[in-house]
């Protein structure tokens, strides 16, 4: 077995209560990193007069972290958790204190966490999947781009921060993306700060090298983190040839990143099929 040389690191993994968030905390773990989760719990009621949202979706999203401190504690790793809006800029230096006086300095950050909604600049009601549509404003722009842009620029901004002030040599930084420069129809203000984010990250990358850290994205296809129905599995096996992916397969390709084996790849966006 190849040794991912990630025991006694400490990473810290936004939106890890659920989906992709949860299932790279927990693959982290198994990997021998030490993990800090941070969450917030979102209320059923948003998508509970929507069709196009299982039910279960709603109580996963409201979920807190224990179950995955628990599975990681079961296996004998060290994990600890906070709840935290990530969109209030004050939360960002409270987290890696937590972070730090529970497990260490934070040498991994994955910026996972999402203010997902669906807004457009058409008039229409429901999107491709059914799912009800928002009209592109000041609200949305701002909500989304909260969550999915300042935030991961903040947390990478203290993470660098506290890197270099302690001498270290070692650090990842990996982003979750679905957007991108061609745009994200009826998820315009999704795609859009996910594409800031991107910039952010790389800039990261080039910036950040010196100081032995590295920082990529990923772009994975559409992953059944419980909000996949029937009509969304049918569209999507229209574009991805290998069907949805499970939030597992998404985080080990993370964990690859965070590796010893990936000290060479920064910069990059790993689009997933």
């Amino acid at each position: 077995m190849i040794d991912p040389g990630l025991r006694g690191r400490v990473a810290l993994v936004t939106g890890g209560n659920q989906g992709i968030g949860a299932a790279t905390a927990i693959a982290l773990a198994a990997a021998g990193a030490a993990v800090f989760v941070t969450y917030r719990r979102l209320d059923p009621a948003e998508h509970a007069d929507d069709p196009a949202f299982p039910p279960e979706y709603g109580e996963l999203r409201a979920r807190d972290a224990e179950e995955v401190l628990g599975r990681v504690r079961q296996r004998g790793g060290r994990a600890a958790a906070a709840e935290a809006d990530l969109a209030d800029p004050a939360s960002i230096g409270m987290l890696f204190d937590r972070a730090e006086a529970a497990l260490g300095p934070v040498e991994i950050l994955v910026n996972n966490a999402s203010g997902w909604l669906a807004d457009t600049f058409l008039p229409d009601a429901r999107d491709r999947f059914g799912r009800a549509l928002r009209p592109v404003d000041a609200e949305s722009h701002d909500r989304q781009f909260a969550v999915d842009a300042r935030a991961p620029a903040l947390l990478i901004a203290e993470f660098a921060r506290r890197h270099i002030a302690r001498g270290a040599g070692w650090g990842r930084i990996i982003g979750l993306t679905s957007g991108g420069p061609a745009g994200f129809p009826e998820e315009v203000s999704y795609g859009a700060a996910k594409a800031a984010q991107e910039n952010y990250t790389m800039s990261a990358a080039a910036e950040l090298g010196r100081y032995g850290i590295t920082a990529n994205m990923v772009r994975p296809p559409v992953t059944d983190t419980g909000w996949v129905t029937p009509e969304v599995e049918r569209q999507a096996r229209e574009f991805s040839p290998l069907g949805i992916a499970r939030p597992e397969e998404v985080a080990e390709v993370i964990v690859f990143l965070a590796s010893n084996q990936a000290r060479r790849v920064t910069g990059q966006i790993i689009t997933l099929s």
